[in-house]
Order: C-alpha cells, then structure tokens, then sequence
C-alpha cells in the first residue's frame, strides 16, 4: 500500500473519530406540565374534598349527630378516614353503602339528615351515588381560574351556600336563627356583613363553614364581588 493511500486512511479516521466523539444532542426544553389554563377539574368527576366533605360536614357532621364528640350510631363525619371507616361506604357500590341508602332513606326516623333538617336535594344526592360510582376516592383538584368580573347568584354563589351552608342554615329550625333557602335570605344576611364577616373568620362572627376548613381566597372574593354589585339575582 502505498504513501497516499495510508494516508488516506488516518484522516478519514481521525475525522470519524472527532465528528462523532464531539457530537452533543440538541438542546430541547421542557414542556410545561399544564401548558393551558392550570386548571385539572374534570367536569365529569366528583371531588371530595371540594364538593362531598364540606356537604357531609354541613348536613351530618355536626354537634349532636356525626361530628367526634356524639358519633350517633358509630358514625363520625369529619373527614375523609372516619368516613371510609364508620358510614359504611363501599366503593363502586352505592346501592350497598350504608351512607347512602341513609341519605335516600324514606322512613323520617332513619333518615339522614333528621328531621327537622330538610332532605338533602336530588342533585346532593346525585353527586354522592356518582362519588361512590367512581370509586369514592379522596381526591382534590386545584383550578388557577377565578372569574370575579361577572359574578354570578347562579353559577357561583347558590352553589357554594348549598355545599357549605345549607345543611346548617335551613329547614324550620335554622343554626342561629339565620336562614339560607333563597335569594332573599341570602341578601339579608350579605347586607348586615354578617355572610362575608363568617366567611374570613373575622373577629365576632361564628367562623364558618362550620367545623370544616376555610374557603379558599377566590371563592370568598366572588361573594365580595357579588355584595359590592348588590347581591343580585343572576
């Protein structure tokens, strides 16, 4: 072989020996987790710390029925352990769950909640069969939207009087006396700063939702928003 031809041969080597020892992939940023709008509530599901726990708490885990202190029949509503452990609830099985066949239980002396507290409504109802449908999981979802240019009674604040406040705040006998069923109630009570004082758990009102957790800054926003529009009726 002559001169030329080994010569030849070490550039090409050495040439394939850097271009490919020196190579680097190229950079590529990472795609962000949540690349839209940060909000990861499904529509289609039941949250239970958003919309089961703080309904339970309202309408059965109160002074004198499920909360720690009586715990009739065994039963404590408080969170989501001692509901798995004592109500009887059996996941995927609503039908077999002790918590709901009392809830949709027609005879009033078995009823949950007792009378004089009003049944709990259809719609209640059926976000706790779904809950135990779609496993009766201790799940949460988090959500970055917080729409506070157009409140609405409908969409935003009925909703939340109903899962928090309307298992205390109903029927004839009313906690405190203060009345939550309507529009008209609920006006009233925003007018006196009593609704709102509650809701921040501000010096002299009784903190509220009772014994449960308190509301997050944008829900609280939207109510302020609404009583500084009027409390209307949209």
């Amino acid at each position: 072989m002559n001169r030329i031809s080994i010569g030849c041969i070490l550039v090409c080597t050495m040439f394939v020996f850097f271009t490919t020892s020196c190579k680097h992939d190229p950079v590529i940023p990472e795609k962000p987790d949540d690349p839209g709008t940060g909000n990861n509530c499904h529509p289609d599901t039941v949250y239970f710390q958003h919309e089961i726990m703080p309904l339970l708490l309202s309408s059965c885990g109160l002074a004198g029925c499920h909360d720690p202190g009586t715990a009739s029949d065994g039963v404590i509503i408080r969170d989501y352990a001692s509901v798995m452990q004592t109500a009887g609830v059996r996941a995927g099985r609503p039908d077999k769950s002790d918590l709901y066949e009392a809830i949709t239980e027609h005879d009033p002396s078995k009823r949950m909640p007792p009378p004089p507290r009003p049944r709990l409504s259809d719609e209640q109802i059926a976000k706790i069969r779904r809950w135990i449908e779609q496993g009766a999981k201790n799940n949460q979802c988090s959500s970055n939207n917080c729409d506070t240019l157009v409140v609405s009674f409908a969409q935003q604040i009925r909703p939340v009087i109903n899962t928090h406040c309307l298992g205390c705040h109903s029927g004839a006998a009313p906690s405190g006396g203060i009345a939550l069923g309507s529009h008209a109630q609920i006006a009233q009570a925003a007018s006196t700063g009593r609704l709102l004082g509650s809701m921040r758990h501000e010096a002299g009102y009784s903190p509220m939702p009772q014994g449960g957790n308190k509301l997050n800054d944008c829900t609280i926003l939207q109510f302020k928003k609404w009583i500084e529009n009027g409390s209307p009726d949209n």
